[in-house]
């Protein structure tokens, strides 16, 4: 029988058990980190002939390929029961598991989205030096099904790399620091603990202030630190008591943002549409106003009626602000609100300032 959802809170046990005993559809997200099947064979060396401290816990062992996949479909039918028809699911994964992991996922129904290429830019050297170092991971970003109408913070993403639109590929150290725990003896707490803003970017690019964010492999608590620091709801599934312990302590001394208000980040297409006659209704630019492209080589006249009228060695051209922008360029299509500019003092101002005025009053 299903449990009432728990949330902001660690539970203890076997993650395929807990995930079928949680209501069905209830939760917005879910980012897996499972066990890699690494298949090590001995220790690993470094010149110096002192150890490399990696990954060599019982839960990272399975007996064959086959024993793997049982378990991968197991814990992904778990997630499939637990998340929501319009959330999304991220798995990640090294060259080891990725491939049998995103086959997995295919055959269960979900719809891949994205396969993000995190790249280390502190990667582990290869000390044998026959390989190539291994100097990334992957991350699949998927939905429930093909039709889902998942969110994606394309603004928020968009903002964090400097107003360029967010890549496949992200560069980012691996947690090492102040970040990294580390238990009574100071080896490290838990072997592949990752860092903090790898889980910022995943969480913010794909849910909401208040949804519920589900870690099946909890770990030491990285996406439950997180997600509490942007005010997300959380559940961390843990087998490990001694992991959920630290996790637990860890979570306990984030502080969340203090001012809701600076976690939301408006969507440009859920804003109500403003045409560009509304800015000469209000007066904010009058007819035979004169606007320019950013660096001045086309200029048009606002006509009074809302449309822009330019001549070029092409001739003359008349319609909207968008049309006009493309006629001017020799383009198929041009966004005229980011195009055009005003004079603004001593500098030109985009006309989506206006635009941006405008939707505010309304508000």
């Amino acid at each position: 029988m299903s449990q009432p959802l728990q949330t902001n809170r660690i539970l203890v046990g076997d993650c395929v058990q807990l995930m079928r005993d949680m209501p069905a559809g209830s939760v917005d997200m879910v980012f897996a980190d499972p066990p890699y099947n690494l298949q090590l064979n001995g220790d690993l060396m470094r010149p110096n002939h002192t150890r490399v401290d990696g990954v060599d816990e019982e839960w990272d062992r399975f007996q064959d390929f086959g024993s793997y996949d049982r378990f991968t479909r197991d814990w992904m039918d778990g997630v499939r029961h637990t998340l929501k028809d319009d959330g999304t699911f991220w798995v990640i994964g090294s060259y080891h598991n990725i491939f049998r992991v995103g086959a997995i996922l295919q055959d269960l129904g979900f719809w891949i989205l994205n396969d993000i290429i995190w790249r280390k830019s502190n990667p582990m050297p290869n000390f044998k030096g026959r390989r190539f170092a291994n100097a990334h991971e992957t991350l699949i970003w998927a939905a429930k099904s093909k039709d889902a109408k998942y969110y994606f913070a394309y603004e928020a993403m968009k903002n964090l790399n400097e107003d360029l639109q967010m890549r496949s590929d992200w560069t980012l150290p691996l947690c090492t620091g102040g970040e990294r725990l580390r238990d009574e003896t100071g080896q490290k707490a838990h072997p592949t603990q990752k860092p903090e803003s790898l889980l910022y970017r995943v969480i913010m690019s794909s849910t909401r202030q208040g949804d519920v964010v589900l870690d099946p492999f909890f770990g030491t608590g990285t996406t439950g630190a997180v997600a509490k620091r942007l005010k997300r709801r959380w559940i961390g599934l843990e087998r490990e008591h001694q992991y959920a312990r630290l996790a637990n302590e860890r979570i306990a001394q984030v502080q969340e943002v203090a001012e809701p208000e600076l976690l939301e980040v408006p969507s440009k297409r859920a804003q109500p549409r403003v045409p560009f006659g509304n800015l000469v209704e209000r007066g904010y630019l009058q007819p035979g106003t004169l606007l320019f492209d950013q660096r001045r080589r086309n200029i048009a006249k606002v006509r009074a009626d809302g449309t822009l009228v330019a001549e070029n060695h092409l001739g003359e051209h008349k319609g909207s602000i968008h049309k006009v922008g493309a006629a001017l360029q020799g383009l198929p299509a041009c966004n005229g609100w980011t195009y055009w500019h005003f004079q603004q003092g001593a500098s030109l101002a985009p006309i989506d300032v206006l635009r941006q005025k405008v939707i505010s009053e309304m508000h």
